[in-house]
């Protein structure tokens, strides 16, 4: 046997993925080169790791069972290189965070000057929606998770960070008809919704819901970038966060349409389980929010302040 450490960690990313194809986009690497280091590690067991049917990759029962034993292997090199930088007192070890899609504009400038200040410390952040937000944190596997919406049904700890305001949001060009108020605005747009489970469609559907206005033409895209490329194009309106259209708004590409009772808001919260155990990486992470948090509000998010109520 003389597998090495990177064929190891690519095994282990096939088995995830269950693809050559996603690992290889997961682990930025060319299919050809995750194709050839995958089939140079099989070529060491005499039993096989992998079967292909198709085109589609299947897992054995004992590949299952290596990728766990190489899964613990690549856990205790990175626990010799963490106790490595802790004993030269150095603070390391891994920051798991999951961020709901649109908390991609929020979460980096809190990360940032922390991570800089700690080369030891391995962020590994995972942005998607917020069904898999709360998944991933009631099942305990990430030090903590940004929501806009609190949970209801996890036992949780937060730390409010900022507001976030959203807006009706239309292109600059497309000029909306002040027709009947808002029932009849709503009855000629084309509104482009989130999916189901995101947190910007929870509050869209919440506000018509209050409102008791009927939305007749209506479309749903699965990301913020979809729906803000959509509306760009012509397609349609849609009730969007104000922190994830900044570009769009001062290059007067998109505009906000004053509609009452609108803007939505909600908070930016970071949250982690209430009895979770953290770690010494996490708990400074906390720390270095709680007393920094002012200081970075007022340096990036400062331009939102002519967007409040």
């Amino acid at each position: 046997m003389n597998y090495t450490l990177n064929q190891l960690r690519i095994f282990v990313a096939v088995v995830k993925a269950q693809s050559v194809t996603k690992a290889s986009e997961e682990l930025h690497l060319s299919q050809p080169a995750v194709s050839i280091q995958l089939r140079n590690f099989e070529a060491q067991f005499d039993i096989p790791l992998t079967e292909v049917i198709g085109r589609k990759i299947y897992i054995t029962d004992f590949g299952r069972e290596i990728a766990t034993a190489a899964e613990n292997i690549i856990e205790q090199v990175y626990a010799i290189n963490y106790k490595t930088m802790a004993y030269k007192g150095q603070l390391a070890g891994k920051l798991k965070i999951s961020v709901v899609s649109t908390g991609k504009y929020v979460m980096p400038f809190f990360l940032s000057e922390f991570l800089s200040q700690h080369a030891g410390i391995e962020l590994i952040m995972d942005v998607t929606n917020k069904n898999m937000v709360l998944e991933s944190l009631e099942n305990n596997e990430v030090d903590f998770a940004l929501v806009s919406i609190l949970p209801t049904t996890i036992n949780i700890d937060w730390l409010d960070l900022l507001p976030n305001r959203l807006f009706l949001v239309g292109k600059a060009t497309q000029k909306v008809k002040d027709k009947d108020g808002l029932d009849g605005q709503f009855q000629t747009l084309p509104l482009i919704f989130r999916e189901k489970g995101s947190g910007t469609r929870l509050a869209m559907e919440r506000f018509i819901s209050a409102q008791n206005v009927s939305v007749v033409k209506k479309m749903e895209l699965t990301s913020n970038e979809a729906v803000k490329q959509a509306i760009l194009a012509g397609l349609g309106y849609s009730i969007m966060p104000l922190i994830g259209i900044r570009n769009e708004l001062s290059s007067h590409q998109l505009e906000i349409i004053d509609v009452p009772g609108l803007p939505i808001e909600t908070t930016w919260s970071m949250v982690w389980l209430k009895e979770k155990k953290q770690s010494q990486a996490s708990l400074s992470f906390l720390e270095f929010v709680k007393k920094q948090k002012s200081t970075i509000i007022k340096q990036h998010f400062s331009w939102c302040e002519p967007y409040q109520n």
